[in-house]
């Protein structure tokens, strides 16, 4: 680190140097006091060999730039205020020669504070307040600048009053919508944009405006709801587009060409155009997508799906050297994601979670019991109880240091830290009490000394959090703790899964680790017969098959019996 002419915490700088720039630093804000004198103790471990120097990347969710503007109530006026003067400027632009021009601008701040009024209910008690707010309310800014300036250059260029209509990207924002904020969203955007459009369409044409941008929202908001692959918009676009044609005929629109007369060639640009504009409102949201989801830090479908690929670096590292873990994290994953969607939550978001959830454990594969072979010996046996919980429980912390490492999203940033919530790590917790409870008998018995008894304190045992606080990360949690447990079950039963389910929900449930997330008794009741459900298919009995030595066994045995063997019995080369 420079400051001024000084490098701190190189071997060269010398303490009292270090000391001289404290309260420089403290009064230009540039390090808090705490941080800076950690970084001297750390400094000096160094310089006496006893550190590294290094730090371990660290992650807090409720210090990114983007979670403080959500939680900002100034910003949110301010976005609605945009929003309403943008709204009025934009009904405002032909009042001139408008005569309607003040029931217009009464209208649309009607119904512009209308939707301000929407989505602040619409975004009451969500974490993303403000991100959401500027994609609902900037897309229908857009959009609705868009018919504005197409109008302007019908007009301008004295061009048929139809091309008002076939020029018109009906499907923008409820495509954008969908995509990023979900079908509600889209549905309002959509319905919105139609009122308030027929403000800017010519008398003749309200109605039928009305009616096609309506149908190619909702059309395009059910179409496009939970899409998983970018090729299916450009799919929706195609429909689209052959939807507009079909309602532009159903009008009279595409009739009404002046270049019906014209060319067999002219008589098709009406179509085209028509059907091209649809089409490319898809192929642009398709390309938008990635700046729009990193801008707002928000995730589609889409990224997930790609988020999930198994030829991440990170993937391979787990399934070559941790192979236990990473099958756990497979089996997970499909526990997570069935129930998910279950309950309508985001399946793909609980795939691409499970899978690098356990990443920590790379670190020390061997410590953790999945990854062990039958004939290896247990690490674990070499340690104390409160040594062997600290290893386990860092693997949170080294998963989050090799997520930021590798760029990941701050949603599966989320799920690592959450998975475990503040669970008690139960087996090294209750073997320490044990061990506790021997040396104190001992001391009963005059064969040790009170000093020497372990101190045991169940914080030591438990993980630093914090809970799980979405539906995706409190399916992980549970997900995570009954696919452990189910690989215990000897024999496995329906009875016996659904037991175990029960049991480590209820353990869940009862230890307050689901207070934070918005699961209700009905999603858990749903989540619990998805679990089973999954389970009993993964565990069920296999038939036991004949080897062809057995086979030929029991023949010679029947044979020297006078026995026949039935045909169907006999085991084909």
């Amino acid at each position: 680190m420079h400051l001024g002419s000084i490098e701190l915490f190189s071997p060269s700088a010398n303490v009292e140097e270090c000391h001289a720039w404290i309260p420089t630093l403290c009064r230009n804000n540039q390090l808090t006091t705490l941080g800076f004198w950690d970084n001297i103790k750390r400094w000096k471990l160094a310089q006496q060999g006893l550190s590294s120097g290094k730090k371990r990347r660290v992650y807090d969710a409720d210090e990114r730039i983007s979670a403080k503007l959500d939680g900002s109530i100034w910003l949110s006026w301010v976005i609605y205020m945009i929003f309403l003067f943008g709204m009025q400027l934009i009904t405002l632009a032909d009042w001139p020669s408008n005569s309607a021009g003040w029931k217009n601008f009464i209208a649309i701040t009607i119904f512009s504070i209308t939707a301000i009024f929407v989505t602040k209910a619409g975004n009451h008690g969500k974490k993303a307040c403000n991100a959401s707010s500027i994609l609902l309310l900037g897309g229908i800014l857009l959009q609705m600048l868009f018919l504005r300036l197409i109008c302007l250059r019908v007009d301008a260029s004295a061009w048929p009053q139809m091309y008002k209509l076939l020029l018109m990207p009906f499907t923008f924002a409820p495509i954008v919508h969908a995509v990023l904020l979900g079908r509600r969203e889209a549905t309002f955007s959509s319905v919105f944009v139609s009122i308030c459009g027929c403000l800017l369409m010519p008398t003749d044409y309200v109605v039928t405006f009305m009616v096609i941008s309506l149908v190619s929202g909702m059309t395009a908001t059910v179409l496009t709801y939970k899409i998983r692959r970018r090729a299916e918009l450009l799919r929706v676009g195609l429909i689209i587009g052959a939807l507009s044609i079909v309602l532009s005929l159903a009008f009279g629109i595409l009739l009404e060409s002046p270049l019906l007369g014209a060319s067999f060639w002219l008589r098709w640009v009406p179509v085209v155009c028509c059907f091209s504009i649809a089409y490319f409102t898809a192929l642009f949201v398709s390309g938008f997508l990635p700046l729009l989801e990193s801008a707002f830090s928000t995730t589609t479908n889409i990224s997930w799906l790609e988020l999930g690929d198994l030829n991440h670096p990170l993937l391979k590292r787990l399934q070559l050297n941790a192979p236990g873990t990473f099958h756990h994290s497979l089996v997970m994953a499909s526990l997570a994601e069935a129930a998910a969607e279950a309950i309508g939550a985001n399946a793909a978001m609980c795939r691409a979670c499970a899978y690098f959830h356990d990443v920590g454990k790379l670190s020390k594969p061997d410590y953790f019991i999945e990854n062990l072979s039958d004939d290896a010996e247990n690490p674990h046996n070499a340690l104390t109880p409160n040594m062997s919980a600290l290893v386990i429980i860092a693997h949170v912390k080294d998963g989050v240091d090799l997520a930021l490492k590798h760029k990941l999203n701050h949603r599966i940033i989320d799920a690592i830290l959450e998975h475990h919530g503040d669970t008690l790590v139960y087996y090294f917790y209750r073997k320490a009490q044990e061990q506790r409870l021997a040396e104190e008998e001992k001391v009963g018995k005059g064969l040790g000394n009170t000093e020497d008894l372990p101190y045991v304190d169940e914080k030591n045992f438990r993980y630093p959090g914090p809970r799980p606080r979405s539906k995706e990360t409190g399916i992980l949690s549970l997900a995570d703790a009954i696919e452990s447990a189910s690989r215990t079950i000897k024999k496995p039963t329906p009875v016996k899964i659904k037991n175990l389910v029960d049991e480590i929900v209820k353990a869940r449930w009862s230890d307050g680790q689901l207070d934070d997330c918005p699961l209700t008794m009905s999603d858990l009741n749903k989540i619990k017969d998805s679990f089973a459900y999954t389970l009993r298919s993964m565990l069920h009995n296999r038939i036991s098959y004949k080897t062809e030595d057995q086979s030929e066994k029991k023949s010679k045995s029947d044979s020297s019996l006078g026995r026949e063997i039935p045909a169907t019995d006999r085991i084909k080369p």
